[in-house]
């Protein structure tokens, strides 16, 4: 799947630091990518997966690294 094309986006609370990651819809998905590297591949999420992992990201629950 190709990463140039124009549909990408970032969050309009993305900072200019670079420290961002993009996304678009794929059909009745989503995909993301890192913007500092945008050619090492995407993540996608189909639309339950990507409801679970927006509710986790709100919630700020995630492992401690």
């Amino acid at each position: 799947m190709s990463t140039d094309r124009p549909d990408w986006f970032k969050s309009s609370h993305s900072h200019q630091n670079g420290e961002c990651v993009e996304a678009r819809r794929i059909g009745i998905g989503v995909e993301l990518r890192d913007t500092k590297d945008r050619g090492t591949g995407t993540l996608a999420f189909g639309p339950d997966a990507w409801t679970a992992f927006l509710a986790d990201v709100k919630r700020r629950d995630f492992p401690a690294a």
